[in-house]
């Protein structure tokens, strides 16, 4: 359970317009179980929370890359926009599929991980490049299609713009973890 967000209060189910009980009864039924997470903000929105809804589910559950790598690429986007409720939400994820307790500690630092496997490492530049320059440099492009071919650069891609506007919105709208939980990166202005 999370905290109650300062912003945007959870719909509860009865109150919700018939276009939002539909969306909402897709998440639910689909294999996020619930509605945490970026949803009730969304939920504004029916046809955005809709679209994005399954462009997240495409992305997490269904993306070429190994889970590892594209829950440390989450976890990198949760770090950049300091987005802890998408940190607390992933780093039990991405330790589970087997990336170092380590990596996640260095990526939330926001230093480069002295304990990356090789793919990690592209990870880490792909990712890191792609938001310091907006590219990525042909060495480092080079490097995840020989890894993930072509349709492993378009996931990575989508996963990077997928969990920014989730962090976005987590961060608009102040969705945290829950008091108490054990989070190494803060809000913007907290």
């Amino acid at each position: 359970m999370t905290a109650t967000p300062k912003r945007l209060e959870p719909i509860p189910l009865d109150a919700m317009t018939p276009e939002q009980r539909n969306v909402a009864e897709a998440i639910m039924a689909g294999p996020r179980k619930g509605l945490r997470g970026p949803f009730n903000v969304w939920l504004r929105s029916p046809e955005l929370a809709d679209r994005l809804q399954k462009v997240g589910e495409y992305l997490r559950f269904n993306s070429s890359l190994e889970t590892r790598l594209n829950e440390m690429a989450i976890l990198m986007t949760a770090a950049h926009w300091q987005s802890p409720f998408e940190w607390y939400a992933h780093v039990p994820l991405a330790i589970k599929a087997g990336l170092a307790p380590e990596t996640a500690a260095a990526i939330a630092r926001g230093e480069r991980p002295t304990t990356m496997r090789d793919d990690e490492a592209v990870i880490w530049d792909f990712c890191t490049q792609l938001r310091a320059n907006r590219t990525v440099s042909d060495g480092t492009f080079a490097a995840a299609v020989a890894l993930w071919g072509e349709r492993g650069v378009a996931d990575l891609i989508g996963v990077n713009g997928y969990y920014d506007i989730v962090s976005m919105t987590l961060n608009v709208g102040e969705v945290l973890p829950p008091e108490g939980a054990d989070v190494p990166i803060r809000a913007p202005g907290k």
